[in-house]
Formats: structure tokens, C-alpha cells, sequence
């Protein structure tokens, strides 16, 4: 199935962060043509850097913000595809530049969509936002892609912002017959895997720690979170790009992309599962001293439609998750041949993920 992408001319959005640099090795090593859209690498070191992507793709720097720029990208490359991740991806930042996120999240989105309506030929865009999109109301069952969109802090605000832009321009633009432009929406949530160096998130500040010999400091030990391995949502933007390709049955309609149920695991779990792989591992509960921002409790995802309609549904359980993870990080610091770690684990997980005879490995 995912071998569409042969010889097609793919864009990616953000494509120097975590998501973007996993996707852009993904889509080369199918055989696309990749176009990549950001204005910097946001971390050093970075999974962008350690997998050498960016020699194997054109690596085009913009602002996602310069409507004018973006429009000339997509009008020269003239992409078969569009992958759009290209975000301020993090929630505790946002409270810090609130304007700046919404400016990047909502309008960024608005301009590659805005760029998209001089498509001279059939295109495809995914246009990813989050599960943070969602009205969380704090309920135990998964949110379904009919449930209410929201925002109670900035981040969330701004990608519930950036789903209106997609639907108004759906509906002023895109659903005329004639309309060469087909728009599906994925939503996932926080992911996990090899190469995420991004500030305040658990596994990078354990992998960084634990490497150096130090004690990690944990803030919320007994919270409970849905871990994804990064590889999973992005089999579903894979997937729903080549379902929206061959029909437009779906155009305009979003997509859940989530780990199952008994994935949700608290962040203890997730630090007593890591130590298999790493030992000798150090860590202090520092709940006590923690009076930090809102953070939104546990929010689930039904996934219902995208078995139901793309046969899609994840490959990893959870030990598999954090074995993956974990290897990554190890191979990273203890090895000198680290060029290869991010093609090597996608070629585990497709194979993986044919044993298991899922549709989009077929």
C-alpha cells in the first residue's frame, strides 16, 4: 500500500522536528521525492541531524509563517502530497508565547492551505493537528472524531483554531468538484521513540540523565498516559494519504490515530519498563515541589474509524514501545555508527507490522 509513494513528490511540513525527521527517513526510504518545509531544527541534538535526512531530501527553509514564501514552495515543487506537521508542539511553552504559538499553529496551517488553493494538479494533504484539538472534559472513554472541539490553554486553543481554518477552507474551497486539493485531518497524541531531545518531556530528560549518570527528576509519577511509539500515528498519515489519493470518499474528514486502550500506562510504569533496557536507572518523585501550569489529565482516543474505513490500527504493545524507544537512545550514546538507527527501526516496524498482516504493510 505505502508504496504509492514511490517516485512521488511528497512535502513535509516541520519536517527538522521529532515527527517530521521520522517521517521525511519513512517517505525516502519508499522511494518519494521529499521537499522539506521549516525554518530551523529545534534541538540539538535532534533526530534530524543523527539521521543524516536532510542530505537525502531537498531541505528548504521557510517560516511557515511567511504566507508569500510557503506559496512559493508549494507552486515550485508542485507536491503530490502534503504532510503538514510544522507546529509549536508543546504545551508548557505555549504558556510562555501564547500569541506566537496560535500565530504558528493556526495561521501556519492557514497559509499552506491558503498555497494549496493555486494547486495546478490532484494533490493530497494530511493536515495534522492533535488530540489536544478535543473539549477534554476529563471523561474515560476515547474521544470520537464527531466529539466537541475545545481549548482550556494555549496550545490546545490553538490547534482547535487551526481545525476551524481547515474546515472553512474545506467548505469555501476544496469541495467543489473541480477542486484538484483533497484535505484529510490527523489527530494523535504525545508521542515516544528515539530522537526526541525536546525540553520537559520524560523519556529525553531520562535518556539524557541516566546517560550522564544523574538522577531524573519526576514531577508526576501516578499520571497516566497514552505512550505511542512515533512510528504508529505516523503509519496512519502514510495510510489515509493513499486512501485519499485513490478516492475522496473521506475528503475534509479527520482521523484518530491512538495507542490501544491498554497502552495507558502511568509515568512510573513507563520508568520501571525502561530500566529493562537501560539499568542502573535513577529518579526523584518532585511532586511535592511542583506548582506549575494546567496540564490536561488523561485524554484517550477512539480509533474506531480509521480500523473501520483504512483497516488501520497499531502495531506495537507497549513493552515493544519502550524496548524500541529505549534501544534507540542507547544505540545513540554507546555507538559510533548512529547514522542508521531511525531507517533500522522502521524496517522493524514494518515488518512488525506485516507479521501482523495490518492492511497499510500489505
Amino acid at each position: 500500500m505505502l508504496s504509492s509513494y514511490k517516485n512521488k513528490t511528497v512535502l513535509v511540513t516541520g519536517h527538522t522536528g521529532f515527527k517530521g525527521s521520522w517521517l521525511c527517513a519513512w517517505l525516502n526510504s519508499l522511494g518519494a521525492n521529499v521537499v522539506g518545509l521549516s525554518n530551523s531544527v529545534p534541538t540539538t541534538p535532534s533526530n534530524f541531524s543523527v539521521s543524516g535526512i536532510g542530505s537525502k531530501i531537498e531541505d528548504v527553509r521557510v517560516d511557515i509563517c511567511n504566507k508569500k514564501k510557503v506559496k512559493e514552495v508549494l507552486d515550485s515543487y508542485q507536491p503530490d502530497f502534503v504532510f503538514h506537521l510544522a507546529a509549536q508542539a508543546l504545551v508548557r511553552p505555549s504558556y510562555d508565547e501564547p500569541v506566537d504559538t496560535m500565530i504558528t499553529n493556526a495561521i501556519g496551517t492557514a497559509n499552506v492551505l491558503d498555497a494549496l488553493r493555486g494547486a495546478k494538479k490532484k494533490v493530497v494533504a494530511i493536515m495534522i493537528t492533535s488530540d489536544k484539538a478535543y473539549d477534554n472534559v476529563e471523561w474515560v472513554w476515547g474521544y470520537r472524531e464527531t466529539d466537541l472541539i475545545g481549548g482550556k490553554d494555549p496550545y490546545s486553543a490553538s490547534k482547535g483554531m487551526a481545525e476551524l481554518a481547515i474546515r472553512s477552507y474545506v467548505e469555501s474551497f476544496f469541495r467543489d468538484e473541480s477542486s484538484n486539493v483533497a484535505i484529510g485531518i490527523a489527530r494523535a497524541g504525545n508521542v515516544i521513540g528515539g530522537g526526541d531531545w525536546a525540553k520537559d518531556r520524560i523519556v529525553p530528560d531520562c535518556m539524557e540523565a541516566w546517560a550522564a549518570g544523574s538522577i531524573v527528576d519526576i514531577r508526576s509519577p501516578n499520571a497516566t498516559r497514552p505512550w505511542q511509539h512515533v512510528l504508529e500515528p505516523l503509519s496512519g498519515y502514510l495510510t489515509l494519504g493513499v486512501e485519499l489519493s485513490r478516492s475522496k470518499t473521506f475528503h475534509g474528514e479527520a482521523f484518530n490515530f491512538g495507542p490501544a486502550a491498554h497502552n495507558n500506562q502511568t509515568v512510573q510504569d513507563l520508568i520501571e519498563s525502561m530500566s529493562n533496557y537501560w539499568g542502573n536507572v535513577k529518579w526523584s518523585d518532585t511532586s511535592s515541589e511542583y506548582d506549575g501550569v494546567y496540564e490536561a489529565g488523561l485524554l484517550r482516543l477512539n480509533c474506531d474509524k480509521a480500523l473501520l474505513n483504512l483497516g488501520w490500527v497499531p502495531s506495537l504493545e507497549f513493552e515493544d514501545t519502550v524496548r524500541m524507544t529505549v534501544q534507540w537512545y542507547r544505540d545513540f550514546y554507546q555507538s559510533e555508527n548512529i547514522s542508521e538507527l531511525t531507517n533500522k527501526q522502521i524496517k522493524e516496524y514494518t515488518d512488525i507490522a506485516t507479521n501482523k498482516g495490518l492492511v497499510w504493510a500489505s
